[in-house]
């Protein structure tokens, strides 16, 4: 991969590389560093420890506590810090995995009762999209309930707007394993045609999306960091998430109750409105990061 330009060489620091620690699902951002002290050859774990006080276990290769604060027992609740890069929930260790370019690593420290898994999220954008993973670009494919929508063509736009490259088609249409698929149009329309968008039916514990459709689609419930309904949005209600069906690449949800909620998902595909969320619901042109935390609610 180094040969083909694709991460840093030897002792070459990797470029356009940024750093982000919060807290209890992005709610509290605890350190922010566009462009954080780094050398050619930095772990993950070496690019936090370079930018902060950072508590190792196990031979180092776990991270314990960053700049004071610890995982373990909280108010009886499990918490521990997890890290994503790119918006993918990391398969290996922080110790081992290399600091590409383009890389935009999140640590996160929550509670993992209600979902030990977390597989992707929304978070990153326009990342895993325009950079990757590992130093590899996936092919993107934008795949649409009706083709011929204008919330699909708005969609296409919007990443080409971005600068990203791609394909469009209709569901289950993806032209192989290692495309990140952009699934669009209502989620009555999509569910039974697409296995992540299907499994919004059955909660966190099962996709690590802190939201359930309900009433075929028309109620989108959403949930907080232990799983507890929180609200339930109807008609208009939009929504941005990301999952994973087994170990291929992440599949974008821009899915609502109806096609009102899908456009208005489609606006809230944005930088600055995604950054450093799991996922994103939308109502009455708010939007409502989720988990959504206990009282958030009006």
């Amino acid at each position: 991969m180094v040969a083909a330009g694709c991460g840093a060489g030897p002792g070459q620091e990797a470029g356009n590389v940024e750093l982000l620690v919060t807290r209890d699902y992005g709610e509290q951002e605890l350190l922010r560093l566009p462009e954080p002290e780094q050398r050619g050859d930095d772990t993950v774990m070496r690019l936090l420890q370079r930018n902060a006080e950072v508590k190792t276990r196990y031979g180092g290769g776990f991270v314990q506590a960053i700049d004071g604060l610890a995982g373990g027992q909280e108010d009886g609740r499990s918490v521990d810090w997890f890290f994503y890069v790119n918006g993918i929930e990391a398969e290996e260790g922080a110790a081992s995995r290399e600091v590409e370019d383009g890389a935009k690593v999140w640590w996160d420290r929550r509670d993992w009762g209600a979902a030990q898994r977390v597989p992707a999220v929304v978070g990153a954008f326009p990342e895993p999209f325009r950079t990757g993973e590992k130093g590899r670009r996936f092919p993107v494919r934008i795949e649409c309930s009706d083709l011929e929508s204008d919330a699909c063509a708005q969609v296409y736009e919007r990443f080409t707007e971005l600068g990203i490259v791609a394909a469009r088609g209709g569901l289950g249409t993806s032209g192989g394993d290692e495309t990140i698929r952009v699934v669009v149009g209502p989620w009555s329309d999509v569910r039974d045609r697409d296995t992540v968008a299907r499994s919004l039916s059955e909660g966190p514990r099962v996709n690590g999306i802190f939201a359930r459709m309900e009433d075929r689609g028309r109620t989108l419930v959403t949930l907080d960091d232990r799983g507890r309904e929180v609200q339930r949005l109807g008609a208009g209600t939009g929504l941005i998430a990301a999952g994973r069906d087994g170990e291929f690449p992440p599949t974008w949800l821009v899915t609502g109750t109806d096609d009102a909620g899908v456009e208005s998902a489609i606006a809230a595909l944005d930088e600055s409105a995604l950054e450093a969320k799991y996922a994103l619901a939308i109502s009455e042109d708010r939007g409502v990061p989720l988990p959504e935390r206990e009282g958030r609610a009006p």
